[in-house]
């Protein structure tokens, strides 16, 4: 029955409209059997809540905000499908919201006059703003914190270990045989943070296979963008030595890498190996296909969204880093004969 109410349910199941309320909002504890009659006639009736009444009467907007620094980059528009999946499962429509990496915006979305009075929580994947400022906001909005920025456990927060993914990636390089492994992302300033982590695990690898660090073939990029990925690569096919192999800290920079080797003539994998790291669909169908880092970005959307609904409800358990799985994804561009 389309556009069934809840007085259609309770004359369905022969009980008070207040009885359906009861069981509808798990407000109030029925008997079994008063239950298992307001279900049957649910069901049957196919009832759909009035999600928009529901929130208004418990002071809420049944509405989320997912802001990233970049919509157009692909991981965050592919986390963004996950988001939106994970809070429809929890009744929630979801706004999405770029910074640009920009403090002054990160300050703005949690400042007193902000829009946060149009939702009823808060998924920040921050750059630029500090601890401090996120303790000081002038609104109390609850914020669940995504990416790397690191915050020491003071809120909830979801990301993957960026050391040990680093490292993983690096160590693959070295188990194929390649010797001189340069990384193109390093970020050594103080928004950079996930570059750094990132950074940490490649030398950490680097290390335990006994290879050489050499700080000539580490190229930091102020983002991580295809056009970088390719600059970076230009300037270390201009080394008199340059690498079998590279470490890209995301999959656009190692996209914009491998560009520029078929443009310089070089093969992948044979001259030059490439991994990345996000697993995007572009490197599915990229030529050769590209060898990344996977995070789990259901898993990651699933437990921010949870925890953050869980944190509106009052339910949720003190704030702590959540560490999400992710998996060594190889392909072409790293699979040498």
């Amino acid at each position: 029955m389309a556009g069934a109410t809840l007085r259609d349910v309770a004359r369905r199941a022969g009980v008070s409209i207040r009885t359906v309320s009861n069981v509808v909002n798990a407000s109030v504890p029925v008997s079994e059997e008063l239950r298992t009659r307001v279900e049957a006639a649910l069901e049957e009736l196919d009832y759909r809540p009035n999600l928009v009444a529901r929130n208004l009467r418990r002071g809420r907007t049944g509405m989320l905000a997912l802001v990233v620094p970049e919509l157009d980059v692909p991981y965050f528009a592919e986390l963004a499908r996950e988001v939106i999946n994970a809070a429809r499962a929890h009744g929630y429509v979801v706004m999405l919201d770029q910074t640009d990496g920009d403090g002054e915006r990160e300050r703005e979305l949690l400042g007193r006059g902000s829009r946060a009075t149009m939702f009823d929580g808060l998924l920040l994947s921050p750059l630029a703003i500090s601890a401090d400022e996120l303790r000081r906001r002038a609104n109390r909005v609850p914020v669940v914190l995504l990416g790397e920025h690191i915050f020491n456990g003071d809120f909830h927060h979801v990301a993957i270990d960026n050391v040990a993914a680093a490292r993983e990636a690096t160590e693959h390089l070295a188990a194929m045989g390649c010797r001189r492994i340069a990384a193109i992302g390093d970020q050594p300033y103080s928004t950079g943070e996930t570059a750094q982590l990132r950074t940490v695990g490649y030398r950490q690898a680097l290390e335990q296979a006994g290879l050489p660090v050499d700080d000539s073939l580490i190229v930091s990029t102020p983002r991580f963008h295809r056009r970088l990925g390719a600059q970076a690569m230009r300037r270390l096919l201009a080394l008199p030595e340059p690498p079998d192999a590279v470490f890209c800290y995301n999959d656009l920079l190692a996209l914009g890498a491998m560009r520029e080797l078929t443009k310089a003539g070089v093969r992948v994998p044979e001259d030059i190996a490439v991994v990345g790291v996000d697993g995007i669909q572009e490197g599915e169908y990229s030529s050769p296909t590209l060898t990344t880092i996977a995070p789990d970005k259901a898993h990651i959307a699933r437990t921010a969204v949870g925890t953050l609904v869980s944190v509106i409800e009052g339910t949720a358990p003190p704030p702590a880093d959540s560490r999400a799985p992710y998996r060594l994804v190889v392909r072409d561009s790293s699979r040498r004969a």
